[in-house]
């Protein structure tokens, strides 16, 4: 008989990674947030270097799993976390892939019937070209956290948990990161 494994614990209910269902535990949450981790390095690193990411983040967490204070952060949060500091490891790269992002984009669509979805296409690629340039740009504890916010959906406070920050000191992070990302030309 299987035991139910809550994947997105309340306060009551966090899931067990140390105790016998540890193991279906941790399968569980890689069922559960492995996409999402996955796009979310992908898009900070790049595709190849993601999928090492991901593979090294569940790994990290298993061997950390009896770190795991679920009064601290959600499971997903502390994923995110773990991850986020594996992908600053890897900054240069993601530097890299930023601007290089933005130099493709930048680069236009050749059009060659100009009507409006064409040249909504071409504005919109030279808008995320204006944003990956932008972000590379960033501090990179503010990009972890307008990161954590945008593509991993995590909120301050799930954010000053797993970075081991205070609420305040996210919340200015985030506000700065915002503001320069609006000065550089992207968007917040």
């Amino acid at each position: 008989m299987q035991t139910e494994i809550v994947l997105e614990p309340g306060p009551e209910e966090p899931p067990d990674l140390c105790g016998p269902d540890g193991d279906a535990a941790v399968l569980a949450l890689y069922d559960a947030h492995s996409r999402s981790l996955h796009r979310y390095l992908a898009r900070r690193v790049g595709q190849d270097l993601a999928d090492d990411l991901v593979a090294e983040a569940f790994l990290v967490m298993w061997e950390r799993r009896a770190d795991y204070d679920p009064s601290r952060a959600g499971a997903r949060a502390w994923l995110f976390g773990i991850a986020t500091n594996l992908a600053r490891m890897h900054e240069r790269t993601e530097v890299r892939k930023l601007r290089a992002w933005a130099r493709e984009l930048g680069r236009g669509l050749d059009v060659e019937a100009p009507d409006s979805r064409a040249a909504a296409a071409v504005d919109a690629a030279h808008d995320v070209g204006r944003y990956a340039e932008a972000l590379a740009g960033l501090r990179p504890e503010e990009r972890d956290v307008l990161l954590l916010t945008a593509w991993a959906d995590l909120s301050p406070t799930e954010i000053a948990r797993v970075l081991d920050l205070r609420v305040t000191t996210v919340r200015t992070r985030l506000h700065r990161a915002r503001g320069r990302l609006l000065r550089r030309g992207g968007k917040p």
